[in-house]
């Protein structure tokens, strides 16, 4: 249903480390880089950051959040540690959220601008 999502954000080179280390165990990577926007993605840009003054404020309470497809649950533990060590935030441990259903395994990160990461494994 969507072909891409474009982001703002401060400090474009702070995002690509968090981006570049956070995403590399789901198996994505900066597919497009210039100075006014990284893409990242595995065979097509799907997630666009380009740098501006005005980023989206962050807003816990706002639902807003993105949720990247991961491999196994052993690249969503993964994807929780580097993000967690390139500058992100805890915002829920690796686990199985049996509320969503009996397969939900994901972890949750906010990253260096604010905006809510998700990492999802069904299987």
């Amino acid at each position: 249903m969507l072909n891409h999502v474009s982001i703002g954000v401060r400090d474009l080179p702070r995002a690509k480390r968090f981006y570049d280390a956070a995403l590399k165990p789901l198996g994505y990577k900066c597919l497009s880089e210039s100075p006014g926007s990284l893409g990242y993605g595995d065979k097509a840009v799907v997630l666009w950051i380009s740098p501006t003054d005005r980023p989206v404020p962050a807003d816990n309470a706002s639902g807003l959040h993105f949720c990247f497809d991961a491999p196994t649950r052993k690249s969503v533990d993964a994807f929780h540690k580097a993000a967690l060590g390139a500058g992100g935030r805890d915002n829920g441990k690796p686990g199985v959220r049996t509320d969503y259903d009996a397969n939900y395994y994901a972890a949750f990160a906010v990253d260096p601008d604010g905006y809510r990461l998700e990492a999802y494994c069904g299987a």
